[in-house]
């Protein structure tokens, strides 16, 4: 009996040491002791075991004793087994800056960091450009004129975009500039998101582009120059970066400039002479300005003794001679302005170079410095607008399209995809709000950027695919009236550019993360590159206690014992100590796939993809939680808040499920779902009692609907059909309807009326002659069925109208 007391004080001691990774002293103590009381005891066995324990503790433990044995030995190991970190990589891990993300990775997320991103709000001018300016523009699209008839915006749109300054919201003002916060950009793009092509046009000047890296790092002169004419439109810009040989591997780009000294006006010059063709690239047809990255020499040596200077970063006029600039792309479902930029040959000035010459070799250091903020607010900003769009007009038609006498919102196989539209936008709203927040307070968040560009793009692409299937016919026949349908053909755009998803899920956001964000992992490789085997020691035994720090917190909150503090209230604090449970497995699961892998793991995408997945569910639900917690509630809202983070969190574990069985050590994958799932998984899909009362509430006239909607274009104050403007005015109307549908068609159904009165416009005469229906009843119900009616018709065109060449017309009947 004494021994298993022992056994037991033994484990539960070490289990408290290794969760507060309170250090080899602490648990030398503890072996110690009881093995000292097991000796006194007469337990010799357990007592010796425990001592020799101790021994073993102290020699690795204690830096004095390990460091003269130990450490040598393992950092000769660590070098030969270290994945190597090239240049390319190392620039791209050293941009930007670890915030929430670097908390998941320690297994033990302090919510006081998360929570000290407060949030100030708009200003006052942020807030009435977001509601006049934003809601002009939006109101000159239609999809279909835009997409078909003219390829293009219209140009009224164009100027009010460049009088209002939209291409300048991240210019300050002293240059002309909005100079807003990444906030109001992102609830800018979000409403813009009623017309994709608007979205990107003036999304992408905004983002990664000249107006950006000129703010950075331009010469004074290039600021004073082109920052004032970007901002209002004067100069249209656009970024060369990819082409037919370097897409997502952008750093292999074969495009070259070689520095070269011409005789211009008889004057000799020093300049670059480039040659390069950009596939690709937004705005190019129609650009003035173009920022174009590429690989410099200098043969001759004219700036010094290096001759490959590295990837360097230039601006170009549209006008300098040779540049063949001006053809379009077709991108799928959108016309937003996209083409090819070729040069052979072209000199420029070597004051083109943006930042001078003391920014030649740093392009790739600029470009990854910029994307990780761009990447953060564009696309996923588009990806949550359109969600808030989808939402609206989705619930809005599955209210008023009756079959079988009811609302297709009635029927559970359309509550169940509405209800998941609702909270994939619920959950896109908080992460880019929040994240958009943290820039706001400095941070150049990396990471989140990977996550929530392929994440809320891939939300965008459910999202609309559930809203095509609720709309059916109404959305698969195009025209005039379709307002989805385009958006639908054209998201692959978003899935694609800025790093493809395939590429951001598999490579970037765990195989960034796991160095960039680790507390130890990028420590122990600058010790390796320096030789230094105390440094080494300092950050190999720290990450040893957190891998065991890791191990105790999973085991023993996956068995409910210890549950950490969390500063939320009951409804959300249940999710948080999940989250700190999951980020224990992940930072645990993570450690054990690079030790066993090793410089493996890069290749093994599938498995790094997993990580990904369950380090991007953690981070949405975390950003969940705190827009949760710092929002105003409105009804129904708590429904919408368990079915999204239950929602996350199965997907989580669902990752960590496939990941324990697709590891090649099949014991090591054993072992991690024993101790990080050690009651098998928590989270199922959200219950069906959630999804009838979410999608009840997206189909009506709620505050939840408003909630959701919030940021969107929806008044009829443009000169183009609003249709979520009359989808909420049908709804706000619905109660009173429906008690009128229910009423004449349980007299139909009881014969009190006409059997051929099939048309609801009949069944409404026939129950006015009976006196079933008031004459003030029937007005406000045969307005209804027109507003009903038009909104469910589609477009019909002449037989020929999408023929472009009427010479191959094919006349099937000709009389």
């Amino acid at each position: 009996m004494l021994t298993l007391t022992l056994i037991v004080l033994a484990v539960v001691g070490l289990l408290v040491v290794m969760r507060r990774e309170a250090g080899a002293l602490a648990a030398l103590a503890v072996t110690g002791l009881l093995g000292l009381v097991g000796l006194a005891a007469g337990a010799i066995v357990i007592g010796v075991l425990l001592l020799v324990a101790a021994a073993a503790i102290a020699a690795c433990g204690l830096p004095a004793l390990r460091r003269r044995w130990l450490s040598p030995r393992l950092f000769a190991m660590f070098k030969r087994v270290a994945p190597k970190v090239s240049e390319t990589e190392r620039t791209a891990l050293e941009a930007g800056s670890v915030a929430w993300d670097g908390e998941l990775f320690t297994g033990r997320p302090d919510w006081r960091k998360l929570f000290a991103y407060t949030d100030d709000g708009l200003t006052d001018d942020e807030r009435a450009f977001l509601d006049h300016q934003c809601n002009v523009a939006s109101g000159m699209c239609n999809a279909w004129d835009i997409a078909r008839e003219r390829a293009d915006l219209p140009q009224e749109l164009w100027d009010y975009l460049k009088r209002e300054r939209f291409f300048g919201m991240i210019i300050p003002r002293e240059y002309g500039g909005l100079g807003f916060s990444a906030k109001a950009q992102s609830l800018v793009l979000q409403k813009l998101a009623v017309n994709e092509t608007l979205m990107v046009t003036v999304g992408v000047p905004n983002s990664l582009g000249p107006g950006e890296l000129l703010l950075k790092y331009g010469t004074q002169a290039q600021k004073d120059h082109y920052l004032p004419r970007l901002a209002d439109g004067r100069e249209i810009p656009c970024f060369g970066l990819t082409g037919p040989r370097a897409g997502s591997d952008a750093t292999s780009l074969p495009d070259v400039g070689k520095v070269v000294r011409r005789e211009i006006d008889g004057e000799t010059v020093l300049g670059l002479e480039l040659t390069f063709e950009k596939r690709w690239i937004t705005l190019a047809p129609i650009a003035s300005v173009v920022g174009l990255a590429f690989r410099l020499f200098d043969p001759d040596h004219l700036l010094g003794d290096e001759a490959d200077r590295g990837i360097t970063l230039a601006l170009v006029p549209r006008d300098t001679e040779g540049l063949e600039i001006g053809r379009r792309h077709h991108p799928i479902g959108s016309p937003f302005l996209n083409g090819p930029i070729k040069g052979d040959g072209i000199f420029v000035p070597l004051d083109t170079i943006i930042g001078g010459e003391e920014m030649i070799g740093q392009g790739w250091r600029m470009l990854v410095e910029c994307l990780s903020v761009g990447r953060c607010i564009t696309l996923p900003s588009g990806a949550t607008g359109t969600a808030r769009y989808a939402i609206g007009w989705t619930g809005g038609f599955a209210r008023i399209r009756r079959q079988f006498n009811l609302p297709v919102a009635e029927m559970e196989g359309v509550q169940e995809p509405l209800a998941r539209m609702a909270a994939l936008g619920y959950i896109a709203q908080a992460a880019v709000y929040q994240t958009a927040n943290t820039i706001d307070h400095g941070e150049k968040p990396a990471v989140p950027s990977a996550i929530l560009k392929s994440q809320l793009t891939e939300f965008q692409r459910d999202i609309l695919a559930d809203a095509m299937d609720i709309h059916g016919g109404k959305a698969v026949t195009l025209g005039p009236r379709n307002y989805l349908g385009i958006g639908y053909s054209a998201n692959p755009v978003a899935i694609t550019v800025e790093g493809a998803n395939i590429m951001t899920r598999n490579l970037m956001i765990f195989g960034q993360g796991a160095i960039r964000c680790h507390p130890y992992v990028l420590e122990e490789l600058a010790a390796k590159d320096a030789d230094d085997v105390g440094a080494f020691d300092r950050a190999f035994f720290g990450h040893a206690g957190l891998i065991l720090g890791n191990a105790a917190r999973a085991l023993t909150q996956g068995l409910g014992l210890g549950r950490p503090a969390v500063p939320f209230d009951d409804v959300a604090a249940p999710y948080a100590r999940e989250i700190a449970r999951l980020s224990a497995g992940f930072a645990l699961t993570a450690d054990a796939a690079m030790a066993s892998l090793g410089s493996k793991l890069k290749q093994r995408e599938m498995l790094s993809a997993r990580l990904g997945d369950v380090l991007s569910n953690l981070y949405l639900a975390s950003l969940l939680l705190k827009q949760w917690q710092e929002g105003d509630r409105v009804e129904h809202e708590e429904a919408l808040l368990h079915y999204a983070a239950a929602l996350l969190l199965e997907r989580a574990e669902q990752a960590f499920a496939e990941l324990f069985d697709n590891l090649p050590s099949r014991a090591l994958g054993r072992t991690l779902r024993r101790v990080v799932m050690p009651r098998g998984r928590r989270w199922a899909r959200p219950h069906d009692d959630l999804t009838r009362t979410i999608a009840q509430a997206v189909s009506r006239d709620s505050a939840l609907r408003h909630r959701l909607l919030t940021n969107t274009w929806d008044a009829d104050d443009g000169p183009q059909d609003n249709p979520l403007a009359r989808y909420n005015g049908l709804l706000a109307t619905q109660e009173r309807a429906e008690a009128l549908y229910r009423s004449i068609d349980k007299a139909h159904a009881k014969g009190e009326l006409p059997a051929e009165a099939l048309h609801p416009e009949q069944r409404l005469q026939a129950a006015v002659e009976r006196g079933l229906v008031t004459e003030d009843d029937a007005a406000f119900m045969r307005q209804r069925e027109a507003e009903v009616l038009d909104m469910l018709t589609v477009d019909d065109f002449e037989y020929d109208a999408f023929v472009a060449d009427k010479s191959k017309v094919l006349r099937h009947h000709p009389a």
